[in-house]
């Protein structure tokens, strides 16, 4: 009927070629169905549409194998191209290996039970008695009550889990790029061993917080973290909102306990945080958390997140469970300790580290937290004070400030500069110390100074803007270029931090010797503070002891019938230091001769730590200059580094940094010289921090100096010269020929 209505309307050569087609579409059916009065014809594909279709999904799924597998190439080129750019030495790489290869002990094992087999009891004649002879099933599988109870065999466990609390500040100021570039990162380093655990802190200077609508931004920008994570292509992440729980009262009050152990922010459940770091997840953490008693929900501040994660992951549980014996919970806390080891602590702040009125760059490259936690705080608070008096006198000069002002030559170069509410000429991301909140910075110190606190000396904490943390050590599908002469490849400090367990750069190293970036040098001078980054290593550290101090008593030549300073002293361990030279050294000292030598010429001691580090100086009379106390003679006198010594098993730590510092920064600003053998290993490493070198003719010794250039006139270098080819050696081997 209906191809008579189509043939009335169109005419008989379409209705023909409708029913050719109607007859055709019959033949390719395999079966009708009736519905009511509606037909239809279930069609079966030809074997060449079937080969069509196959071909297609074959070459969809072609292309999307080598989609992943361009995408897989990519992941590991960016992987080892971070790994390549850190510049770990060979004492680095064992330094690494060591702490994160897995420890080749056996693991416990669960004691192995015989099969049990009560019926299968077996005579010589081959007859099966059954379980008559056996032992009874109820009888063997009776409770045991016994007078104390047997020791547990260990389960086993797998290799222990190196942690990384990373702090991420500001997120909704990123842009997406730099979050996808900080989850590739945090992947590079999951895949090097040091597993995240991330705390977004949504906190901003022009934000007051919390406020009410802290709770959904956390979520958001902690959803947002979790998929740039996941987007890296190696590592999962898990967005953990229930692990943090508030408590009511205020710690330490009632219970006794220290404030530090037990913070009013605690973990909840610790399975919420150790189950996804055994798959490898990376749990992602908003600042939320629960009362304990109500279960209502609030926002909190970061930093104390941080302090309950690392109360937590650290194994501290000072507060013993009902009826539980003291032995069993420290054993409890020992394998806690043993399951998860937290190595680092990692504050991605758009501010960057912490500011120093010292450094060119205004950042302190490391932070030795024993020893310059104060001074780094005191420098914060001379900073903040200094900020109020600016705002209100902004036309002002640097000079109505005082010379008092320990920020006041680094602000002297800033006015000259742009304005306060102007960006630096820093790394991108990065901020001028005076256009930053100096009040957040405190915190980021201070909450520094608490997370190490409570963690091994072995742990440390990094400091750097997100930038930075996204950096990947070369331009984007950029192809590979060994760095020219003179110049430093950038790094990814998180990556360079992880293999080295150092800063980027060395602390004691003057920024001019760090070499221009490459376009720089084709185009044009760039000063250095263009392109250091603005990243602070701190650590724990040691205590640095000077004798005498520099900020009671100046290190000034010594006068005629004033007290001075021997090594006999008793504030002076000098079997310690003797053993601390000879282990340097690799070779024996003669003690008496060399008492003999310097004990009346001493300008000062500096021990770091548990003599792990140290230097000896003293005040040297050039040739031809008469050592009779005279102004004259006192004005000619030399300040030289007699000996600098660390201990074998602290070679290549940050000790020699910490030395170094404290003499050219507290004890000799004005310079000092030394000098060493031609093939001393270690000149490479003198050569960089020193202001210039000369290789004594004649002689098996180079001569270095940090001695500015304007202070160095030609009678000072000839002065510098003779002390050097004038010292005699005292070592008991009597080698001065090898010298």
């Amino acid at each position: 009927m209906n191809l008579q209505n189509l043939a009335l309307r169109k005419g008989p050569g379409a209705a023909g070629h409708n029913i050719q087609s109607w007859t055709k579409r019959r033949k390719r059916c395999g079966s009708f169905h009736t519905i009511g009065s509606c037909y239809f014809a279930t069609a079966k594909p030809s074997p060449s549409q079937l080969k069509e279709e196959l071909a297609r999904e074959h070459v969809k799924d072609l292309s999307r194998k080598q989609k992943a597998k361009k995408q897989a190439r990519a992941i590991d080129r960016d992987f080892f191209m971070s790994v390549l750019g850190s510049s770990a030495t060979k004492r680095d790489a064992r330094s690494y290996l060591s702490r994160f290869t897995p420890s080749s002990e056996p693991l416990a094992r669960k004691p192995v039970l015989p099969p049990k087999d009560n019926s299968q009891i077996s005579y010589g004649n081959g007859v099966n008695l059954g379980g008559f002879y056996g032992t009874a099933r109820a009888v063997a599988e009776s409770p045991k009550f016994v007078q104390h109870p047997q020791g547990q065999t260990h389960s086993a466990t797998g290799p222990q889990l190196h942690v990384a609390l990373v702090k991420i500040r500001a997120p909704q100021t990123l842009n997406d790029d730099t979050l996808s570039g900080i989850g590739r990162t945090l992947s590079q380093l999951g895949r090097l061993g040091l597993t995240s655990v991330i705390v977004v802190d949504c906190k901003d200077r022009a934000q007051s917080y919390p406020d009410s609508n802290s709770r959904n931004l956390a979520i958001e920008q902690a959803n947002r973290i979790a998929t740039a994570l996941d987007a890296s292509g190696e590592t999962r992440a898990r967005l953990v909102d229930d692990a943090i729980g508030i408590s009511e009262k205020a710690p330490g009050v009632e219970d006794g306990s220290a404030a530090y152990l037990r913070g009013r922010v605690h973990v909840t459940l610790r399975k919420l945080l150790i189950t996804p770091l055994k798959r490898g997840i990376v749990p992602v953490i908003p600042s939320i958390g629960y009362t304990d008693s109500s279960q209502t929900s609030f926002p909190v501040q970061a930093d104390e997140v941080v302090l309950a994660l690392t109360r937590e992951l650290a194994g501290f549980q000072p507060a013993l469970l009902p009826d539980e014996d003291p032995d069993v919970m420290k054993e409890r806390l020992q394998a806690l300790r043993k399951e998860v080891s937290l190595d680092r602590l990692i504050i991605l702040d758009p501010l960057g580290g912490i500011p120093s009125s010292d450094r060119p760059n205004g950042y302190h490259v490391f932070l030795n937290m024993e020893q310059e936690f104060e001074s780094a705080k005191q420098d914060l608070v001379g900073a903040n004070l200094l900020e109020s008096d600016q705002s209100s006198q902004k036309d002002d000069r640097v000079s109505d400030l005082g010379a008092s002002n320990p920020f006041s030559k680094f602000v002297e170069t800033e006015l000259t500069g742009p304005r306060k509410s102007e960006r630096s000429p820093l790394m991108p991301g990065a901020t001028s110390v005076l256009d930053t909140d100096n009040t957040q910075h405190l915190q980021n110190l201070q909450l520094v100074r608490s997370v190490l606190s409570v963690l091994p000396p072995s742990s440390s904490a990094l400091l750097t803007t997100p930038d930075e943390a996204a950096n990947s050590g070369r331009e984007r599908n950029a192809p590979f270029q060994a760095p020219e002469v003179g110049t430093r490849r950038l790094r990814n400090p998180l990556i360079h931090n992880l293999l080295t367990d150092k800063p980027v750069f060395s602390s004691s190293l003057p920024v001019g010797r760090l070499g221009l970036p490459t376009h720089s040098m084709k185009n044009e001078p760039v000063s250095p503070t263009v392109y250091m980054t603005p990243t602070t290593f701190a650590k724990h550290g040691m205590s640095v002891s000077i004798f005498p101090d520099p900020k009671v008593t100046r290190w000034e030549p010594p006068t005629p019938g004033k007290p001075r300073l021997r090594l006999t002293d008793s504030q002076i361990d000098l079997p310690r230091l003797v053993h601390l030279i000879e282990d340097s050294f690799n070779r024996k000292l003669d003690v008496e001769d060399y008492l003999k030598r310097v004990n009346e010429r001493i300008a000062g001691v500096i021990i770091a730590g548990e003599y792990e580090g140290g230097a000896l100086l003293t005040w040297e009379t050039p040739p031809g200059v008469l050592d009779d106390g005279t102004a004259e003679s006192r004005a000619r006198m030399v300040p030289y580094l007699d000996k600098f010594a660390v201990l074998k098993r602290s070679q290549g730590s940050s000790v020699a940094d910490v030395v170094f510092r404290a003499m050219v920064r507290d004890c000799f600003p004005s310079g000092v010289c030394w000098r060493s053998r031609r093939n001393n290993p270690v000149n490479k490493w003198y050569f960089e921090r020193s202001r210039g070198t000369w290789k004594l003719p004649g002689t098996n010794w180079a001569m270095f100096w940090t001695t500015p250039d304007l202070s160095m006139d030609q009678q000072t270098f000839r002065d510098y010269e003779g002390v050097c080819r004038g010292i005699v050696p005292s070592w008991a081997d009597n080698k001065t020929i090898l010298d």
